[in-house]
């Protein structure tokens, strides 16, 4: 086929790449006297006549597509010919290879480097979300790396575009399954933030030589992508919490673009994204740490509760070392006051977790435990909808809350609470510049054992982790609440040191019965929160 003239007026050369679908040529357009690149749908040779007609449609959907965007870092077309009863894309010729090639060829690109190119793919979505496109094919063979130095996104060939209607079977799902969001595998419609997951696959892949969610199996790397995180990456440098991000399993908890632009462009220069955090869920460190079999052993968010609920134990309340500072004093002395027992110190730091996020995200109901609707998110906020962000104004720190509902109740040396129902459900705050330990999990474990005498205690989990990349802890726990608003409740805290050598917890609790809706809130309230400033 080589020099064959189509429309009596490109002329192939040579073949210069192929793919399942078609071939790609150079070729010369002996009317503009320039190189230029043609794409053969090969495909349409062997197939029924009806998957034909699909096939036929996907790439003039392809030439519609692309001829949309207008941008730098998008291929452009420049026309399409009928031959051979088969349609032919003709584009600009892009010298140099794809990402695929070079992480073949390189074993994987550095972390600044990638950054760079990501930015260039993110660049050029953003011109196709603009016209209405999605690309719903992004991945390392469709990211040209071009010998100038450009970087180019190619390949709309299963684009949709806004106001068509689809051309796929019911039921089918197109694209690479590898880089496929978890909710185009569960058959959702995608989105914008499809593209971006896409997108977040891809620089994994990049940096670290190999695909993130591949397995033995199309069946198998599919159900990777819905139900399993990836490995950690080892050489995404400050790239790392940008794509963690990306690889949000909801879409709603993605970076908008905006925002990931900012993360890119201080990724590429090789700044670790502050903003890249909020987006970040904690990373579970697997470290020993003793098993749970004490179900008497309360724990700090028992120990609010307790000072909530007022509850009388028999016993006194066990010392504080030395130098204890901050919430576990203040926590103790409440509680002896009030109750005049150990059991109840363990119930009052519950309480004071009891952030009551039983509530639906948006809802004005306290008593309305629904999760958000998927997808539901406010533009720009990074929030879902109803949520809002407060700058606490005397701690100074910033959060998320559910909704306006959501008041603040009280703060004292090292604690702020918010509530929507006078207790119920609530998040509360604790900030001490004075840890007494030189690690968050050891001050839960040390919280746990002076909390005696909670009813129905029950470690659900205890263990080390990394928040905003500190080393942090994560305790969850539950039991019951014996007086103020009785019953079950399920509890959860984070804890870190941060660099500046104070210790923040964020807690939350609720009645076990909302503990889904809880769980989700927590999630967003981990990613949304900002230390105080200044």
């Amino acid at each position: 086929m080589q020099g064959l003239l189509l429309a009596g007026r490109y002329r192939l050369v040579d073949s210069i790449g192929s793919g399942g679908m078609g071939r790609v040529w150079r070729a010369h357009d002996e009317v503009l006297h320039r190189a230029v690149a043609i794409k053969e749908l090969t495909a349409a040779l062997y197939v029924t006549e009806s998957d034909r007609a699909v096939l036929l449609a996907r790439t003039h959907a392809e030439a519609r597509a692309a001829a949309r965007i207008n941008h730098s870092a998008v291929v452009t077309i420049h026309d399409v010919l009928e031959h051979d009863n088969r349609p032919w894309i003709v584009m600009e010729l892009v010298e140099g290879g794809s990402l695929a090639d070079a992480v073949k060829e390189r074993g994987r690109i550095e972390a600044p480097e990638a950054a760079r190119i990501g930015l260039w793919v993110l660049r050029a979505l953003g011109a196709a979300h603009a016209a209405g496109v999605l690309h719903r094919d992004v991945k390392p063979g469709n990211v040209l790396l071009a010998t100038d130095g450009r970087v180019l996104l190619t390949d709309f060939g299963i684009a949709q575009v806004e106001g068509d209607s689809t051309i796929t079977r019911t039921g089918e799902i197109v694209g690479s399954v590898d880089y496929l969001a978890p909710e185009r595998v569960r058959g959702h419609d995608p989105g914008p933030a499809s593209d971006l997951w896409a997108l977040g696959a891809t620089l994994y892949t990049a940096v670290e030589g190999r695909s993130p969610f591949r397995r033995t199996s199309p069946l198998t790397t599919m159900q990777a992508v819905v139900d399993e995180n990836p490995e950690p990456p080892r050489f995404a440098g400050a790239l790392g919490p940008v794509i963690a991000a990306l690889l949000s399993k909801d879409p709603v908890h993605r970076p908008g673009a905006a925002q990931l632009e900012q993360m890119l462009a201080e990724a590429a220069e090789g700044r670790r994204p502050r903003s890249a955090q909020e987006y970040v869920s904690t990373q579970h460190v697997d470290l020993p740490h003793r098993e749970d079999t004490t179900v008497n052993s309360p724990g700090r968010g028992e120990a609010h509760e307790a000072r909530a609920v007022g509850r009388t134990q028999p016993a006194a309340p066990p010392a504080p070392r030395a130098r204890r500072r901050g919430r576990t004093v203040a926590l103790v002395l409440a509680v002896a006051a009030v109750v005049g027992a150990a059991g109840a110190v363990a119930v009052n730091r519950f309480a004071d977790r009891d952030t009551g996020t039983g509530l639906s995200v948006g809802s004005t109901s306290a008593s309305d435990p629904s999760p958000p609707a998927q997808g539901s998110q406010q533009a720009g906020s990074g929030l879902p909808d109803g949520w809002v962000r407060k700058k606490d104004p005397v701690a100074g720190f910033t959060i998320a809350l559910p909704g306006k509902q959501w008041k603040r109740k009280k703060y004292d040396s090292f604690q702020t609470d918010y509530t929507p129902d006078g207790g119920r459900h609530f998040i509360r705050i604790a900030i001490d510049d004075s840890p007494d330990f030189d690690e968050s999990y050891e001050h839960q474990v040390d919280l746990e054992q002076q909390i005696q005498g909670l009813t129905d205690y029950n470690r659900v989990t205890l263990h080390k982790n990394i928040y905003r990349d500190c080393q942090g802890s994560e305790w969850e726990f539950t039991f019951t609440k014996d007086t103020q608003f009785p019953g079950p409740r399920h509890d959860i805290e984070e804890t870190y040191i941060g660099r500046n050598g104070v210790e923040y917890a964020i807690y939350m609790s609720g009645p076990a019965e909302d503990w889904d809706a809880t769980r989700k809130q927590f999630d967003v309230l981990l990613r949304a929160w900002r230390q105080p400033t200044g």
